[in-house]
């Protein structure tokens, strides 16, 4: 039988299993883990589970459910610097990038990708996470980022929990507003996509920006 402490010594941690994962960085015992899991529907949902639905979980303390949620962010600031190192040539690329991350997310998450005046990607920052409305998607929060990194021009990417990359009429209203600000400062909003769960709509690619 292989002690839990043993897993650190497995070469390549990809051989590990989801399960075994979450076990070892959250200390779980036998059970708990895969208890876990099957509670917020897989792995891929731990990126944007509450830390008050993990503590009430079998086995999960506030210190385990902190140890699982810190284990999610670095992971998520390493994708960030993977996403800086992108090239990006077209709405296309940026949809087929970011649908394995974002398609099964339950939360929507709003992202800016600032581009240099050549079009070369300089970084992506999340914005929000939760509901789309213009009080969380404020132009102040949305183009500070790309005022300190002497961006260009912008491109909107977020998604729809529902699957269906639909624009809504908020979706349309706030990206007519974020365009306007971006205009009164000189950085051009290129595209708003929204990633569903199949497909992606480019709101620029419908003429819609």
């Amino acid at each position: 039988m292989r002690r839990d402490s043993e897993y650190s010594m497995t070469p390549g941690m990809h051989q590990v299993s989801d399960t075994d994962l979450v076990k070892l960085i959250g200390g779980l015992k036998n059970g708990h883990a895969e208890e876990v899991l099957d509670r917020i529907g897989g792995l891929r949902h731990l990126a944007t589970a509450d830390l008050e639905i993990l503590v009430d979980m079998p086995g999960v303390g506030p210190a385990t459910a902190e140890r699982l949620l810190a284990a999610v962010e670095l992971g998520r600031r390493m994708e960030a610097q993977d996403i800086d190192r992108k090239s990006f040539v077209s709405s296309t690329d940026v949809a087929r990038y970011f649908m394995p991350r974002m398609r099964d997310l339950r939360k929507e998450i709003f992202m800016v990708l600032m581009l240099d005046a050549r079009n070369a990607l300089i970084r992506g920052v999340t914005i929000s996470v939760g509901s789309l409305t213009a009080s969380i998607v404020h132009p102040r929060e949305v183009f500070r980022p790309a005022i300190l990194s002497h961006a260009a021009s912008v491109i909107f990417v977020h998604n729809h929990p529902s699957g269906d990359p639909t624009p809504s009429q908020d979706d349309l209203k706030i990206t007519a507003q974020l365009v306007d600000a971006g205009a009164m400062i000189d950085i051009k909003v290129l595209d708003h996509i929204i990633i569903g769960r199949k497909s992606f709509t480019s709101l620029a690619g419908k003429g819609l920006i």
